[in-house]
């Protein structure tokens, strides 16, 4: 069993910034449980573009507001809390940050934990050593 919390990680390798985010990775590949797991805030009056073409992500709102576009087909989405998106097509989009938006993360195959967006907004896929 395992039990983490949020304070615990803060601060540590698992405690990742970015210019618009910053992710503490509460589950990563090395725990070996098929996922990880994320609490990301998108941080007010950012826009970010990604494109997660070797995972797929599951994100559910827990607090702020925002609007999801999905590049492909310019639709665009209400982003606040109790809303879930599932990037289950390898979707470019940009996610535009009304407020900081407060989020929890799913990915699969899981992260490690040293994953950042490239140029295009892809998160490279990183095997972790066995």
């Amino acid at each position: 069993m395992i039990v983490r919390s949020l304070k615990d990680i803060t601060g540590t390798e698992r405690d990742v910034e970015a210019p618009t985010w910053r992710s503490k990775r509460l589950v990563l590949a090395r725990e070996k449980v098929g996922f990880s797991l994320h609490e990301t805030v998108l941080y007010a009056g950012t826009e970010t573009t990604m494109w997660y073409a070797n995972h797929i992500e599951a994100v559910f709102c827990v607090e702020g507001e925002g609007e999801l576009t999905n590049e492909e087909t310019g639709e665009k989405h209400r982003i606040e809390p109790g809303t879930m998106y599932l990037l289950n097509g390898h979707e470019r989009h940009t996610l535009r940050a009304h407020t900081d938006v407060r989020t929890v993360c799913v990915f699969n195959p899981p992260c490690t934990g040293r994953e950042v967006h490239d140029e295009n907004g892809v998160y490279p896929l990183i095997k972790e050593e066995a």
